[in-house]
């Protein structure tokens, strides 16, 4: 499946803008502006999707912890609107 690429214009000023200008260039960690914003964009997806697999690990914990006996038959239809509400 094609990729396709979309420009973004991001406007910045003050210090937002010095800090983006120590990090690219000869003294920064980048070469250009572009190369920072998707480092920032794909560590912020990764933090994203680390946070909810901590969440279904957290659920998956207690669901474990959780004695047989307390358990209840819910179908397919009761998850669901359990997890729309």
């Amino acid at each position: 499946m094609p990729r396709t690429t979309t420009t973004m214009t991001v406007r910045l000023s003050g210090t937002l803008c010095d800090f983006v200008a120590t990090n690219v260039g000869e003294q920064g960690a980048y070469e250009n502006v572009s190369e920072y914003m998707r480092d920032l964009i794909r560590r912020d997806k990764d933090r994203t999707e680390q946070e909810a697999f901590e969440r279904l690990k957290a659920e998956l914990t207690l669901a474990y912890a959780t004695p047989e006996s307390s358990y209840q038959p819910l179908t397919a239809a009761d998850v669901l609107a359990r997890n729309r509400g």
